[in-house]
């Protein structure tokens, strides 16, 4: 195999005759190449498949070629973009690399330049270690959870040294992006793995009952308690006790948990003795607990305790490109399930799939794979059947904390669009003081720097005041 036989190139002109004439020359000299003619088809085609670089015209029917640069890269730090244009100017060139393009030809181009020019941009875009072999890894797993997303693969990073802390953690997150699953990653990697995992959803269990429910309580303790009973927090001992949805915490209780994590000991509801426990906590909400904590909801001394690490799990939406990877996953599982020789999903019907929505995220996808597994008499699941469960799911019904949450984030992303990443001026436009916004773009888990291209130095001394 030559070194280039394994590279893959996303072709993007809207003149199919130069398309086409293009894509045979990119093939004869050993590129595996997917034509298309939109920046949209351009953009759909990498939430689907893996590409080493992209090579587009500058004149687009839907968009021009720069801005489809700054979408790729919002998306795909890591992808090279060589642009091509007939109308090419020297200040056109000086601004498209000076934001980070890897390559800009002039039409009409040699076709050997060309080939360097490719060749040039896959060899300063190959990961460490990446000889040409076409090995590198395209899906990252970390105790059980799958990714090709570098913002997971950088989660991943930080779970691995946070489990072998005895750290409690906090992890934020939409409802449905997986909060359990990360928990009990932390959980499995943690020198407490051979010990129980015990969950609990904090706002599923009646507050007269949650106290209870977590410290147990003595015979006679309130009408009903008829036997001694051991709460969850006896039950995790020596392991991890993850607290879902610890923003629905009552008040009351936040000061007994409070308690408890401060002495290390539980006293059952009835008792006068405590019991000393050791156990790890993994607390999880979907709620914005600042907000929470400004509104007096939830106490600022328990927050400090539960969030010495902080953890963000992104939306389905912001790691479409884990779809087509979490989609082949859930439909092997449903196929064992029901018996089915499934073998995968038709080209549209995993298009549809990327492109959804997903406001139920993880869950929700889970959900519609297994109606179509359910349904499905081919080997492939056909894109008729993936329609019928997209329709079939209602969208998910945001709380006001989900939607403050979701809008924040939004504004946030298109003021650090706006401002190219500078964010003494992003603050300025949101009327905020730069140690705020700080905070705020922290919290929703934004780099800056993606948003910008070479920083001058002295961008980076202002933002780095």
């Amino acid at each position: 195999m030559t070194p280039t036989e394994h590279r893959h190139l996303l072709v993007v002109d809207d003149d199919p005759d130069l398309l086409r004439l293009l894509a045979m020359r990119l093939q004869a000299n050993g590129y595996r190449v997917s034509p298309v003619g939109t920046a949209e088809a351009a953009l759909a085609r990498l939430a689907v498949e893996r590409v080493d670089l992209v090579l587009s015209d500058v004149r687009l029917p839907d968009r021009d070629g720069l801005a489809l640069f700054e979408e790729v890269r919002r998306l795909y730090p890591a992808l090279p973009v060589i642009l091509l244009t007939a109308h090419g100017t020297i200040p056109d060139a000086i601004d498209a690399t000076s934001r980070g393009v890897a390559g800009y030809l002039t039409k009409p181009y040699d076709s050997q330049d060309l080939l360097d020019n490719v060749e040039r941009a896959l060899h300063l875009a190959a990961p460490a270690g990446d000889t040409g072999s076409g090995t590198t890894t395209e899906a990252y797993a970390f105790e059980g959870m799958l990714s090709r997303s570098t913002r997971m693969h950088a989660l991943f990073d930080e779970t691995r040294l946070v489990a072998a802390s005895d750290a409690s953690v906090l992890i934020r997150g939409e409802s449905g992006t997986g909060k359990e699953v990360l928990a009990h990653a932390i959980h499995a990697a943690s020198p407490r793995a051979s010990a129980p995992f015990v969950a609990v959803n904090c706002g599923a269990i009646p507050e007269a009952l949650l106290e209870s429910e977590l410290f147990g309580h003595v015979r006679g303790a309130f009408t009903g308690a008829v036997t001694n009973r051991r709460g969850l927090f006896q039950a995790a001992h020596g392991g991890t006790l993850f607290l879902d949805e610890i923003g629905d915490m009552p008040l009351t209780l936040q000061v007994k948990l409070l308690r408890v994590l401060q002495e290390r000991a539980v006293r059952p509801v009835g008792s006068t003795r405590s019991e000393p426990i050791d156990v790890r906590i993994v607390s999880a909400t979907h709620r914005d607990l600042d907000s929470e904590l400004t509104a007096g909801r939830f106490r600022e001394d328990l927050y400090y305790r539960i969030n010495v690490v902080n953890l963000n799990l992104p939306t389905l939406s912001e790691r479409r490109e884990d779809i087509p990877l979490l989609a082949e996953h859930f439909l092997r599982e449903q196929a064992a399930r029901y018996g089915k020789p499934l073998r995968g999903f038709a080209p549209g019907a995993l298009e549809a799939l990327v492109t959804a929505s997903w406001p139920g995220n993880i869950r929700q996808l889970q959900n519609v794979v297994e109606q179509t597994c359910a349904l499905a008499t081919t080997p492939l699941i056909p894109l008729a059947l993936v329609k019928r469960a997209l329709r079939a799911t209602p969208p998910a019904a945001l709380s006001y904390a989900e939607a403050k949450q979701r809008f924040e984030r939004g504004y946030l992303v298109q003021l650090l669009k706006l401002t190219e990443g500078r964010v003494a001026d992003a603050a300025r436009l949101a009327q905020r003081n730069r140690t705020e916004f700080y905070r705020l773009i922290q919290r929703h888990g934004l780099d800056p720097a993606l948003f910008r291209g070479p920083a001058s130095p002295r961008e980076s001394a202002d933002d780095g005041a």
